[in-house]
């Protein structure tokens, strides 16, 4: 059962937030995430990542409800005890995208996953998707590696908002101007 970064409307304070989210979590911590860079969408945000990222960070295609494997850097845990690729170190703006690790409630994390991947229209393997589900590391405030599900631009949408999207540069969508 992974824990969900969400980085535009799902944060808290955002409008989505409160219709999917509240009451379904036991935590959301802050956290930020390197490797990808962050379009303003219409209405909501895009993670786009670098090119040739996933490989480096062991990609892992959302396929249901608590579908992934652990990383051999993962202790028990899920969480990171080494970090020989530096992904814990913050540099900020692009390049870094920020948001919250969001834990789900356990009774309610497949149900979740389902409705989050409608809202992101999202379904393994449909040439349609806007957005990908794929597992990545995150980094919390306290420097602490996680790995997590997290929605990204799906590639055809990736590659339009690379060619002519509108950068975030701050990576913050709350920081959008």
């Amino acid at each position: 059962m992974l824990p969900i970064f969400v980085y535009g409307t799902l944060r808290p304070g955002e409008p989505n937030h409160d219709l999917f989210l509240r009451g379904r979590t036991v935590a959301e911590e802050p956290a930020w995430m390197r490797g990808m860079a962050l379009y303003d969408g219409p209405g909501y945000p895009y993670a786009v990542e670098s090119l040739g990222d996933g490989a480096a960070h062991g990609t892992v295609t959302g396929t249901g409800a608590g579908a992934g494997s652990a990383t051999e850097t993962e202790n028990a845990t899920g969480t990171e005890t080494e970090n020989a690729t530096g992904i814990g170190e913050r540099h900020g703006g692009v390049g870094e995208v920020s948001g919250e690790v969001v834990t789900a409630l356990p009774e309610d994390y497949a149900e979740l996953l389902r409705v989050l991947d409608q809202l992101e229209e999202y379904a393994p393997g449909a040439p349609t998707n806007l957005y990908e589900r794929v597992e990545r590391p995150a980094v919390l405030a306290d420097g602490t590696v996680v790995r997590v599900w997290v929605y990204v631009a799906a590639p055809t949408v990736a590659a339009r908002l690379r060619a002519r999207g509108k950068l975030i540069e701050s990576g913050d969508w709350r920081l959008r101007g």
